[in-house]
């Protein structure tokens, strides 16, 4: 089930009215919120509620194990048997046909034939998201920064609709205790809720659909029949419509969640204005870049020994993190770009301490060559993000040098998309947020005639039907 559609429409109206009805009655609430979002989560494929509910049980029995148990090693067993559960359903459903498909093509190469079987695996959407927020969870149990929850609060945790699919991934310290608690109605964010969707749906169902239909599919799909400049703006294009697609996701889901009581963590903050890759991951994904950096980064040493071992704990954490994406060596070799970048990074301000170099005074010109330098090097790791093979993002790099020509799909109109997708995001907070706060100070009636108007307008703009989200396929 799409948010822009017209069956979500449905769904979240009956969803409203039963979270606000039944919010009194916090038993009956809970359970009416768990078979909502098994609903949502079932249009896809029934099939994978099983999954869903698996996860929980897992979830919550080896938290009770690890809560129950004051001998350390026995409490690492625990914690190691149960995410060994949770990590292997993930790495059955998302990384087996990548495994099996590698090994068998090591084995032809090495006279051994087939080693795994190849089992064509379906990928449950979202597997990725609840997986995640299932480990945070028991991770957090056994550290002591959270009681196990009960049953009922940690399925409403896990399949919560909002974020079931595409996240942002919640903590539970910040999801668990809103759950437990009564929500007041007369203290629903109407306004910065409806400003939240109304973008999202632009972002998403406008300039993101825009861009992929207009540039990004037709270049990326043969990427031999165009020339550099139409590759050169395809790659920019893409930029921008992950973005506009991810981010517009996001903000409908805060949005959604503001109308039902509850309040979501940030999950973007103008990552394309970043100086440096470290900050672009302060601020693309800001809720998966946290959950690498705790429960990933700093297991592994995170900042503390030599530089070798920095510089390797940063590289698996962002190489595991491209691989989180997707099973393919495309995203292995866009984590690596990401993490070598930082690491590059990282020894240059090392050797300048070394030397006794004071840090580089910012200039406007500074800055501005850093957020250049920055955003293409983003850019490089998109072209393999979204190529379907190596040998297609390849391809694509190459023509970008070789094949200077005429470029047709490189219309105004999609240059003006691409532009305003970047530089919207130099704009101001505070204007925006005055804008929101104009916005939110006019009488209900005109907030309800503008937020029609802007619907009409992205129904108007925006193509005859909607893609699902990219990222309900990680």
């Amino acid at each position: 089930m799409l948010f822009p559609t017209i069956d979500f429409a449905i769904f979240f109206a009956v969803a409203f009215l039963a979270n606000w009805l039944l919010n009194p009655y916090a038993r009956v609430w809970k359970l009416a919120m768990v078979a909502l979002s098994y609903l949502f989560y079932s249009w896809w494929d029934w099939r994978f509620v099983f999954l869903l509910a698996g996860v929980t049980v897992t979830a919550q029995a080896g938290a009770a194990a690890i809560h129950r148990t004051e001998d350390p090693r026995l409490r690492k067993t625990f914690l190691l048997a149960t995410l060994a559960v949770l990590l292997g359903l993930l790495a059955w459903f998302k990384y087996y046909g990548f495994l099996a498909l590698n090994l068998d093509n090591a084995g032809h190469a090495l006279g051994q034939g087939q080693l795994l079987p190849l089992v064509e695996v379906t990928l449950p959407v979202g597997i990725s998201f609840f997986t995640f927020m299932a480990v945070s969870y028991v991770v957090d149990v056994h550290r002591r920064k959270l009681a196990p929850a009960r049953p009922i609060d940690l399925a409403v945790y896990l399949s919560f609709f909002p974020h079931l699919v595409a996240g942002p991934i919640v903590r539970g310290d910040e999801l668990l205790p809103q759950i437990r608690r009564r929500r007041d109605p007369a203290r629903i964010d109407f306004s910065r809720a409806a400003w939240l969707i109304g973008a999202g749906l632009f972002k998403k169902v406008v300039i993101s659909s825009y861009l992929a239909t207009a540039i990004v599919d037709p270049v990326f799909e043969a990427p031999h029949q165009h020339s550099a400049p139409e590759i050169l703006v395809a790659v920019y294009g893409y930029a921008v419509q992950i973005y506009a697609d991810f981010s517009g996701y996001t903000d409908i889901a805060i949005g959604l969640a503001l109308l039902l009581g509850f309040r979501f963590p940030a999950n973007f903050d103008a990552p394309y204005t970043a100086r440096s890759l470290q900050d672009f991951w302060r601020r693309w994904h800001i809720t998966l870049s946290r959950w690498l950096r705790d429960y990933l980064y700093i297991p592994l040493g995170g900042n503390t020994g030599s530089e070798w071992k920095v510089s390797r704990n940063i590289l698996i954490t962002m190489v595991l993190g491209g691989l989180w994406h997707g099973a393919a060596w495309t995203f292995v070799i866009w984590g690596a770009i990401h993490g070598t970048g930082q690491v590059v990074g990282r020894l240059r301000r090392s050797y300048r301490r070394s030397q006794g170099l004071d840090p580089q005074p910012d200039s406007p010109s500074r800055i501005a060559l850093q957020r250049f330098l920055t955003f293409q090097i983003v850019c490089l790791g998109w072209v393999f993000f979204r190529a379907d093979s190596l040998g297609s993002a390849l391809t694509l790099l190459g023509r970008l040098v070789t094949a200077w020509g005429r470029a047709p799909l490189v219309t105004p109109l999609v240059v003006l998309a691409v532009v305003v997708g970047i530089g919207s995001q130099y704009v101001p907070l505070g204007a925006v947020e005055r804008v929101q706060g104009l916005y939110s100070r006019q009488p209900l009636l005109l907030q309800g005639v503008i937020l029609g108007g802007v619907l009409l307008a992205i129904t108007t703009l925006g193509p005859q039907g909607v893609a699902p989200f990219i990222y309900y396929r990680f």
